[in-house]
């Protein structure tokens, strides 16, 4: 599986696209009086393409998280997405943790981006 892009906020057209999809799960996990796990944040599928699949993931602070990948079938695919999301969440909620980051501002660490690419190469199959 090849991760190409992974968005908290971007300009790409696709990745706005799913934002409203985003919030249409969000809505209706929170209106669900059946849900199953209040801290699953994992929404799933939520655009995909000719080319691209894009996921989506919300922390219970509502920060969207977005990737998108290759189009390509694969059994494990859902666990492979779900993994990469809360690695980059925990990767995310440590960046936040640090007293000289300023929330809303453009991210701007060297370890945040290191853990990120890291999430990206191991994430690429042979």
């Amino acid at each position: 599986m090849a991760v190409l892009c992974v968005a908290i906020i971007s300009k790409q057209y696709l990745v706005h696209a799913s934002i409203d999809v985003v919030e249409e799960k969000i809505s209706a996990l929170t209106s669900s009086k059946s849900s199953n796990d209040p801290r699953e944040h994992y929404l799933g599928l939520l655009y995909p393409s000719e080319q691209y699949k894009i996921y989506g993931y919300a922390t219970n602070t509502r920060v969207k998280l977005i990737i998108v990948t290759e189009n390509t079938t694969s059994q494990s695919r859902d666990i492979q997405i779900k993994a990469l999301f809360k690695s980059l969440h925990v990767a995310y909620t440590d960046m936040l943790s640090n007293p000289f980051y300023t929330p809303g501002t453009k991210i701007n660490s060297k370890v945040f981006d290191r853990v990120v690419s890291g999430l990206f190469q191991t994430s690429k199959t042979p």
